[in-house]
């Protein structure tokens, strides 16, 4: 073992190692399911299911598949908003030792035949409102299985959908019927091992198709016990039978898969399922709720419930036991929002690679504004030069993350040469540049890529996000590197504004200047009605700076 000198400051419930058992990660769902059967394991817009009626639905739908031939090893596509159908296909994947492909309902006909192909999924599970791209992508790639549902059948008052009303094609199944026709509840004899493959889960490529990154049983078991454990001095005090977790980021995205779903399980809380966020109608589901334990979040789903009107009337301090925030950097502003509000808050890093986790705020203590916090158990990580790639830099200088731990993943999937350029002896490169400070806290420079080099400065976007969400009429902005035949580089930043407020690119670029060095003010702003987000919220940079890269040509 590195020599670890952050551990000096983790909170008092938090181990230094873990001893994680040698279980495959479908185990999590028998945890709640003998310890608290009649306990809801979900809410669904009020239809709740027990923890010990879902792990019966699982290992039915797990027997059905086997009937249906699928075998340990293969890929199921998982291709559902949050709901109940999502988790019942994604343990019954695991049950049989299958690999779940987590796949983005929004993802294009183009997009899912790519990955389909990649990754070779045999079964998929799917649901009826993107049959409009399911069926032209049936028609290109062979897909063995298809199982499609309706969300709202696990909606009780909505009714139950049938094949003949869905227009399911010949040899299609229907979900809620494949249950029902299920009747074995049989255990799976199969034996699956830590180093086994649990999920596929794509992580944005900077060419072309995304990388699959292949996680292991191992990776699952060991990125839920440490999240459950570095949050357990808060969520411990709530006992089991009262615990829940708001389940509002997708699934299908790693920080759902763990944070939520697996924690939730772990954990024995019932979630609360958001098959989408729509603000509003958000805002109302909260409401309903006197007391949420976790709620795992990202800045712009934060920045957005706590500035809505009914934030104050909600009195979010009570309601939330532990809101998280990851996905991306919480600006300053609104860290000082949501504890003037009273709400306990942590922050922490993480990407697909590393299982959604890696480092985090302690929760108890020293918390450092601005910083991602120190590393989680049994986990090492060294700051390198960004040139060499080998050579650990100074303390207080910006070099590249590079982490491992049982963390991070096996390899990508099917892609050898990326595999290599990212791990190399053991250890991922991250792709992030970093700072350890005198304390061995570590703050986000800013993404490698993403880094300015403008008339010879090195500009970190981060930066100038910071700056930009201080202004008090901009909701949302980001900043990116456009090419410049003087400077090689310049800044642009793209803002929208507060409802009801009107701003001049001299407003913004002036409020810049008073805070950053001049190299670092953005020299154009474009002012917008939204910015590009992904399925959890995150603003994309790469997608203005590839429209702003298109128009240069």
């Amino acid at each position: 073992m590195e020599s670890r000198p952050w551990q000096r400051h983790y909170d008092y419930n938090v181990p230094l190692t873990i001893r994680y058992p040698r279980i495959a990660a479908h185990y999590f769902l028998d945890i709640p399911a003998g310890n608290f059967p009649n306990k809801p394991a979900t809410n669904f817009y009020g239809t709740e299911i027990t923890f010990w009626d879902l792990k019966q639905q699982v290992l039915r739908m797990a027997n059905a598949l086997g009937e249906m031939g699928v075998k340990q090893g293969d890929r199921i596509g998982v291709h559902l908003p949050n709901c109940p159908q999502y988790i019942i296909a994604y343990y019954a994947a695991l049950n049989l030792g299958a690999v779940v492909v987590n796949l983005n309902p929004m993802y294009t006909v183009d997009e899912l035949k790519a990955l389909t192909s990649d990754t070779g999924v045999s079964t998929l599970f799917t649901f009826d409102m993107v049959l409009p791209n399911i069926r032209p992508l049936c028609q290109e790639v062979e897909i063995a299985r298809v199982v499609v549902t309706r969300v709202t059948d696990f909606i009780e008052g909505f009714g139950q959908s049938t094949p003949e009303e869905l227009e399911l094609e010949e040899g299609w199944h229907h979900f809620s019927q494949v249950l029902v026709n299920a009747s074995g509840t049989r255990l799976s004899r199969i034996n699956i091992l830590q180093d086994d493959p649990a999920l596929i889960q794509f992580t944005g490529g900077t060419t072309g198709l995304p990388k699959g990154a292949v996680l292991t049983h191992g990776n699952l078991v060991a990125a839920t016990m440490q999240c459950s454990l570095w949050g357990s001095a808060f969520t411990d005090l709530t006992p089991p039978e009262k615990r829940s977790v708001m389940a509002v980021l997708p699934f299908f995205h790693i920080y759902g898969t763990i944070v939520v779903l697996n924690w939730g399980m772990f954990n024995c809380a019932t979630q609360i399922l958001v098959p989408r966020f729509e603000l509003d109608e958000f805002m109302g589901q909260l409401a309903n709720f006197e007391k949420i334990t976790f709620f795992p979040a990202v800045p712009t789903m934060i920045n957005a419930i706590i500035n809505h009107p009914k934030a104050e009337e909600l009195e979010l301090g009570k309601k939330l036991g532990l809101f998280n925030s990851g996905g991306g950097p919480m600006p300053l502003e609104l860290i000082d929002q949501t504890q003037d509000m009273g709400i306990n808050y942590g922050e922490g890093w993480g990407m697909s690679e590393t299982t959604s986790l890696g480092i985090a705020n302690p929760l108890f203590g020293m918390k450092k504004a601005g910083s991602i916090g120190i590393p989680f158990p049994d986990t090492d990580v060294r700051v390198v030069d960004l040139a060499a790639g080998e050579e650990d830099v100074p303390q207080g200088q910006p070099g590249e993350l590079i982490i491992r731990s049982p963390l991070t993943m096996k390899e990508y999937w099917n892609n050898p040469a990326e595999t290599a350029g990212q791990m190399k002896g053991g250890w991922l490169y991250t792709g992030d540049i970093v700072v350890q400070d005198e304390d061995d806290y570590f703050a986000i420079v800013d993404r490698k890529k993403d880094m300015i080099i403008a008339g010879g400065y090195n500009v970190y976007p981060r930066e100038i996000d910071e700056v930009l969400y201080q202004h008090p009429k901009i909701a949302d902005a980001v900043s990116v590197g456009i090419a410049d035949e003087y400077r090689g580089e310049t800044v642009k930043a793209f803002v929208v504004p507060k409802a009801g407020e009107t701003l001049t690119e001299e407003d913004v670029i002036g409020f810049c200047r008073e805070k950053l060095a001049a190299y670092k003010a953005p020299k154009i702003v474009e002012f917008r009605d939204e910015l590009p987000k992904s399925a959890v919220g995150k603003i994309l940079r790469k997608v203005l700076r590839d429209e702003e890269a298109k128009k240069q040509k």
